[in-house]
């Protein structure tokens, strides 16, 4: 089986449908069907910010109901999940606070989806049995890191039927469990702490003090060299020697696939083994995907998008 592995769509349904076409899917009623001997392979962030989510959520649906197409959760999946999942331990909460911000981030989906409806209940649900993680053989898939203790303790308590059971559910919201970290490394990457009194403002306009680390580079010794962020961002990062707190290591074996990291400019491979699909869909940037036909390395060529 040759993959078509596909970037973070956040409710971008003309996006996805000028992909799906530009590599030759064709369109069968409601169905996506992929041309023969390939399979489409999303990324997760299926949800929030974008104006057709609940159609990106049946295409991709769908596609997987007929054996045409499989997904990885996002952290905004998980998220929704914590957001709707009552916390066992504070009567009247949820995992995920229903604060000021965690709202503003998810408002775009509970507004398409209907907070509190049956449907919300109905895809939240479904978001429970994405599996946070797929290892294909020739490629390895998740949205944010591929950390293989992390995947193998994911891995005791998932099971690919029922999703995540509750009591695992419930540790990966308690920071710092074995369990959220684990969540935290394969959903949202490596974050490292900036030296006291750095800041920057991110994509949202959160004022942050941690920073998105390139976690596939080598030889990285500074902080500014790991930092994931905007251009316009990159100066208010110290050009400093980070803490021991991070060490870069070197991704062996398969071809690794990531999203989430809203990168700009042309597409194309992070290293021979680590490429990343997320070129800011979300925004103004194209819907992005990798053509994958069995090679051990990876190249730009491969490279399609859209939008």
């Amino acid at each position: 089986m040759n993959y078509d592995v596909i970037g973070d769509i956040h409710g971008q349904a003309g996006k996805l449908e000028a992909l799906l076409a530009k590599m030759g899917y064709a369109r069968k009623g409601l169905l996506w069907v992929p041309p023969a001997g390939r399979q489409a392979i999303f990324l997760g962030d299926l949800i929030d910010r974008g104006p057709k989510q609940l159609l990106v959520l049946e295409t991709v649906r769908r596609m997987i109901d007929a054996g045409h197409a499989r997904t990885v959760m996002g952290n905004h999946e998980f998220n929704a999940i914590g957001y709707l999942t009552p916390n066992p331990d504070k009567p009247g909460e949820f995992l995920r606070k229903h604060n000021a911000r965690n709202q503003k981030q998810h408002a775009e989906f509970l507004r398409q989806v209907g907070e509190g409806s049956g449907q919300h209940e109905e895809w939240v649900n479904w978001f429970r049995t994405l599996p946070p993680f797929l290892d294909l053989g020739g490629i390895r898939v998740v949205h944010a890191c591929w950390d293989q203790g992390h995947v193998d303790l994911v891995s005791k308590h998932f099971d690919t039927v029922r999703g995540m059971n509750e009591q695992f559910l419930h540790a990966a919201f308690q920071e710092p469990t074995p369990e959220w970290l684990a969540m935290e490394c394969l959903t949202k990457g490596v974050e490292v702490d900036l030296p006291a009194g750095h800041t920057f403002f991110d994509h949202s306009n959160f004022e942050r003090s941690r920073i998105r680390a390139r976690w596939w580079l080598t030889h990285a010794t500074h902080y500014r060299e790991i930092a994931l962020m905007d251009d316009d961002q990159l100066h208010r990062i110290p050009d400093l020697p980070f803490a021991d707190q991070f060490t870069p290591g070197q991704t062996t074996g398969s071809p690794v696939f990531v999203g989430h990291y809203w990168l700009s400019g042309t597409p194309g491979i992070q290293t021979r083994k680590v490429a990343c699909l997320d070129y800011s869909a979300a925004m103004d940037g194209p819907l992005v995907a990798y053509r994958w036909d069995g090679e051990s390395e990876l190249t730009d060529k491969n490279f399609i998008f859209a939008g």
